[in-house]
């Protein structure tokens, strides 16, 4: 039994590992504005989505990809891999161009990465102002941010791989529009929305994102490693517009709670990590807090629902 117990708590920790905010906060800096200079390459040469949908990355089996991007009747494909800890950049035509994640700037990492873009002709201007970062730095300038631990980024990427197999099989028996599992690089986390088909009144003083975004109902959740004001990683959960009771609604598991401040329930990563099946406890997250949305937000449930066999 004991040795039983040991194998299982060391599949955890290579499935789920550790990831302490402190230990690879620059790291996760760095790593979030490197990926805004690859998302934005995307958002320019994509053409657009509903709520955003075209400028987000994916999870694979290696790391985050752009998937292909058209460009001059072909495609091309920008990937991030955890695994070697390399940028590769493929086109349609069979050319390919890398450079390694090492320690580097951003502004480095920036200047480097368009070169690669141009050795393969593709032309892209972004804008170089990051998107929802406090005291954002120009990535063409940015010579503050420079940090890169491969064992901490492989770490993140791993989670990712986790939570959005656990999110393929919650988005399973929801029949209504749903986004794909996708990964915002503005916001830096892995999200999945559900909607109810119903427009939502907007936000007061919204901005064109936001408007964009939160055009219609929605029910998300997402996996999120924390920044400096929740220096934590969690899981979170949130219904928009947030119905009235929503907050003291019932949830799962136990340790989950509601956050005023943030204005979204939240399950920090080490709860998940430390239960006795990381899964099950994550799948009943999503589950628990969709219903509660679902149910006093009045989402046609017999519509939006595959029955269980």
């Amino acid at each position: 039994m004991e040795n039983t117990s040991n194998t299982q708590q060391g599949e955890r920790a290579v499935s789920w590992p550790a990831l302490p905010y402190e230990a690879w906060r620059d790291t996760c800096q760095t790593l979030h504005l490197w990926t805004q200079i690859v998302g934005k390459v995307r958002m320019e040469l994509s053409p657009f989505l509903n709520h955003w949908w075209h400028v987000t990355l994916y999870v694979t089996p290696r790391g985050l990809t752009t998937s292909s991007i058209p460009y001059h009747g072909g495609t091309f494909e920008v990937t991030f891999d955890f695994v070697e800890h390399n940028l590769s950049i493929r086109t349609s035509e069979g050319t390919t161009k890398a450079l390694p994640l090492i320690l580097r700037s951003v502004a480095a990492f920036y200047r480097e990465c368009m070169a690669c873009l141009q050795a393969l002709g593709i032309e892209v201007t972004i804008n170089t102002l990051p998107s929802e970062v406090q005291h954002p730095i120009r990535c063409d300038e940015d010579e503050v941010h420079a940090s890169y631990d491969p064992v901490y980024a492989q770490r993140f990427w791993r989670i990712l791989v986790q939570t959005g197999t656990v999110m393929q099989r919650y988005r399973s028996p929801f029949l209504g529009k749903s986004s794909p599992v996708h990964f915002f690089w503005g916001s830096f986390d892995l999200a999945l929305t559900f909607f109810s088909g119903r427009h939502a009144s907007e936000r007061p003083g919204a901005d064109r994102m936001t408007r964009e975004a939160y055009s219609h109902e929605v029910i998300s959740c997402g996996f999120w490693p924390g920044d400096d004001r929740f220096p934590t990683p969690a899981f979170y959960a949130y219904t928009y517009p947030g119905p009235p009771g929503l907050p003291t609604a019932s949830i799962r598991p136990e340790e989950a709670f509601y956050s005023q401040e943030l204005g979204l329930f939240l399950l920090r990563y080490e709860d998940v990590r430390s239960a006795s099946s990381p899964a099950q406890a994550l799948l009943e997250f999503f589950q628990s807090t969709y219903e509660a949305g679902a149910r006093l937000s009045q989402w046609d449930r017999e519509a939006l629902e595959r029955k269980a066999r």
